[in-house]
């Protein structure tokens, strides 16, 4: 938990592979958040929003989305890894993504990541990055996802 891994440029990137990043702080993962994901998304599936109902559940308690805690993978990557000096930075996408373990509401969630691959694509260098999401307390993962970043040199 010592800040993000700092590359100097894009081009530092190169021969990164094997990188370990983080990991981060952790991240307490509450109903609040929960509720407001479902909003904007739709997704009031009762696992999710009904906190009575969900304690007779599978779970014993409400529960993340997994999308949620995907989507948190934006949240947990500049503190995983900055790169300097580009003109323009892109989200590709992701591969290889995994939901393994749910997430109860009320538990604490962090990340911590690997340069998987770097390669130039179009005058611009770009890196895959795997992101592991951890559950305090839990040995398996909630969500392993493989992101895609290009980064144009400035």
């Amino acid at each position: 938990m010592g800040g993000p891994k700092v590359f100097e440029s894009p081009a530092a990137l190169a021969g990164a592979e094997g990188t370990q990043l983080g990991p981060t702080e952790w991240l307490a993962i509450e109903q609040d958040r929960v509720d407001g994901f479902a909003e904007v998304t739709g997704d009031h599936q009762w696992i999710h929003v009904d906190v009575e109902r969900a304690k007779d559940g599978p779970f014993g308690g409400t529960i993340a989305h997994g999308y949620l805690t995907m989507s948190l993978v934006n949240f947990f990557l500049p503190q995983l890894i900055e790169v300097q000096r580009f003109s323009a930075g892109v989200n590709v996408g992701a591969d290889r993504m995994r939901f393994l373990a749910p997430v109860l509401v009320g538990s604490r969630i962090r990340a911590v990541g690997e340069v998987v691959r770097v390669e130039e694509i179009k005058g611009a260098v770009q890196s895959t990055v795997r992101v592991t999401i951890e559950i305090e307390g839990n040995d398996k993962p909630a969500c392993v996802i493989d992101t895609i970043s290009r980064y144009y040199p400035e």
